[in-house]
């Protein structure tokens, strides 16, 4: 087996051996906690780095709620939407900031509490369509590593200097994974940016209703003496 060949099956090997969490596997019924930790950790126990590590913890579905990155549960019950955002939060925390996480999924937080004839958006079908996009272009994964292993063994022939060459090969992941979280930065702030200019918008027009409101109502005081003239006569 070449080199290139080795790599491909020990990078499908890699994927392969990763827990996801397919849609079709997320429960429709509403959870309690301890169904939802213990669903958490028996769908992704693979991805564990050590042994001892924890997946999802009370603690932590609690904090996700305090931080508003969570809708909190309906009577203590947590629904498929609940489900579909931890996984999301799951993912996206080894990567963003609480902050960046909260101003990613606030429109679909807010979007979890609209009327079922208001709805626009449905968090399970976004869930799905990522999901089996992302499945299906795993190749484009591996095809971009493959690439960066081309580049570190031109540097640093493995059989000559594997430790140079390991070297070269994690600096190269690893500045590619830093361009791309400077621009899922970059995107957040801009999210960020529209999302305060919306704010900002809807305040004055709140404010502007208000004063139009004021000034059309009847001053008290006027109303109050022409009442008391008209008794008078």
């Amino acid at each position: 087996m070449d080199m290139e060949s080795k790599l491909g099956k020990e990078l499908r090997d890699i994927i392969t051996s990763l827990d996801f969490i397919k849609p079709e596997d997320i429960p429709a019924i509403e959870l309690y906690m301890d169904q939802v930790t213990t669903f958490m950790e028996s769908h992704l126990a693979h991805n564990k780095r050590n042994e001892e590590d924890k997946i999802m913890t009370k603690t932590m579905i609690n904090n996700y709620t305090k931080n508003n990155l969570l809708p909190p549960p309906n009577k203590k019950r947590y629904t498929k939407e609940h489900l579909v955002l931890l996984i999301y939060i799951y993912y996206l925390k080894n990567l963003l900031s609480i902050n960046d996480i909260q101003a990613l999924l606030e429109p679909m937080i807010e979007h979890y509490y609209q009327p079922d004839d208001k709805k626009t958006l449905n968090i399970d079908e976004i869930y799905r369509g990522l999901y089996h996009y992302q499945h299906d272009h795993f190749d484009d994964v591996i095809e971009n590593i493959a690439s960066a292993c081309d580049q570190a063994a031109e540097l640093y022939p493995p059989e000559k200097n594997k430790y140079m060459y390991d070297m070269s090969l994690i600096s190269l992941l690893s500045f590619d994974v830093y361009i791309k979280k400077k621009y899922i930065e970059r995107l957040i702030d801009d999210m960020h940016k529209e999302r305060t200019k919306k704010d900002k918008t809807s305040e004055k027009e709140k404010t502007k209703a208000a004063e139009k409101g004021k000034a059309g109502a009847p001053d008290p005081e006027k109303k109050k003496n022409a009442e008391k003239t008209k008794a008078d006569k």
